[in-house]
């Protein structure tokens, strides 16, 4: 034990271990009593236990026990109404940030009790304000104390709502500040600033309404791209293709992405060959946007389109399988020009396709294969690859 604490039933735990389990739904007994024990349930200190294992360690020291620091008091929810309170100081503000980001990086507890407290309305309002007076002071510890922090509360849903444009320009606008004019020397810093406020911009959409969705303007999805394209961090690359995949459903927004070349960004962005769990979150919103006449004649413009759609198939995941699939009959039924069905079978899209009925794939999957294999089976059915399979399965 690190920091021992006694339960309302009488047993002694260490602090991270029970409330690691009083934090799982399903576990809410004591694991000795099998008493009730709720999670807002109090943990008192065991000082006693604490002194005599700080004793065993100094008195074990020549065998390489490292003594146990005294463990920090809980952070409660006075302190943090304190700090709240200096945000309306100017010169006090930035001192209060700073505690307030060593306090949400330091653990979970301190975290859930900044959360019950309320700090994410202030941090909203600071970010505002800093975009309003273009001061960047404060930047980096507000969006990470507010990513750390957030819970979407009804308090934090209002705010949001009712000030829906500014936190958007607020983001937008460090999505796209130039950090290099100001601070030349440190890098770390600008990437942790942008990543933190895709962050919360990823946060911010899943909770505004959609009358705001339908309304977003093209610069918004210039921004997100442009972070999409620079791959500062993991992070970032898969906060603005979530938050794209998020947007595209409401009103002209599909368009307005594709506008942004936004197609061509994540073609290009996949044949540098990244991480599965990105490349089924592209393949993902590729198929939303190619469901409009505009994205599929951006996604077939591209020389590497389809080559690079067919080799995804049975490679990636069974989620990828059904959009790149999804994508193909797209194509096959909307966009179906000569050059683009013998391109299908020149890049082995009509190989894969066949490839998809023969081996373990669900069984609605099959008949999609299958539905774009009939639709088009005069034009490829004289390749050397599949004229056998296709005159015997599918005859004329």
């Amino acid at each position: 034990m690190k920091d021992p604490v006694t339960a309302v039933t009488g047993i002694t735990y260490d602090r991270e271990s029970i409330e690691k389990w009083l934090k799982t739904t399903r576990n809410t007994t004591c694991p000795v009593t099998k008493q009730p024990l709720p999670s807002d349930s109090d943990l008192t200190p065991n000082h006693t236990l604490r002194r005599l294992i700080q004793a065993w360690c100094i008195a074990n020291a020549s065998n390489g026990m490292d003594r146990i620091p005294t463990p920090k008091s809980p952070l409660d929810k006075s302190r943090v109404i304190k700090l709240i309170r200096e945000f309306a100081v100017p010169s006090l503000c930035i001192n209060a940030l700073k505690k307030m980001d060593v306090l949400a990086k330091e653990n979970e507890r301190n975290r859930k009790c900044m959360q019950e407290t309320g700090v994410g309305k202030p941090l909203v309002l600071f970010l505002i304000k800093c975009h309003r007076e273009r001061r960047i002071v404060g930047l980096e510890e507000a969006l990470r104390i507010l990513y750390l922090t957030w819970l979407p509360s009804s308090e934090i849903k209002a705010v949001l709502n009712d000030k829906h444009d500014s936190i958007i320009n607020c983001l937008i606008w460090i999505l796209g500040f130039d950090f290099d004019q100001i601070e030349t020397n440190n890098n770390s810093a600008v990437v942790v600033i942008k990543t933190h406020a895709m962050l919360v911009l990823r946060k911010v959409v899943e909770i505004l309404n959609t009358r705001v969705l339908e309304k977003l303007e093209p610069e918004f999805f210039k921004q997100v791209l442009k972070i999409f394209n620079s791959k500062i961090s993991q992070q970032a690359t898969k906060s603005a293709l979530m938050i794209l995949t998020d947007v595209c459903l409401w009103g002209r927004n599909k368009s307005k992405i594709v506008e942004a070349n936004a197609i061509f960004d994540l073609i290009e962005f996949e044949l540098q060959k990244p991480d599965k769990n990105i490349t089924e979150l592209i393949i993902n919103l590729l198929a939303h946007l190619c469901s409009c006449a505009e994205g599929r004649a951006q996604f077939i413009r591209h020389a590497g389109s389809i080559a690079m759609l067919a080799k995804r198939i049975l490679r990636v995941s069974p989620a990828t399988d059904d959009q790149a699939v999804h994508i193909l009959s797209l194509i096959s039924k909307y966009s179906a020009a000569k050059q683009v069905l013998l391109e299908m079978l020149r890049v082995g899209a009509v190989t894969k396709l066949c490839m998809v009925i023969q081996a373990d794939c669900p069984a609605y999957l099959k008949e999609k294969a299958s539905g774009v294999l009939r639709l088009h089976t005069n034009l490829w059915n004289n390749s050397p690859c599949i004229a056998v399979y296709l005159l015997t399965r599918y005859q004329r």
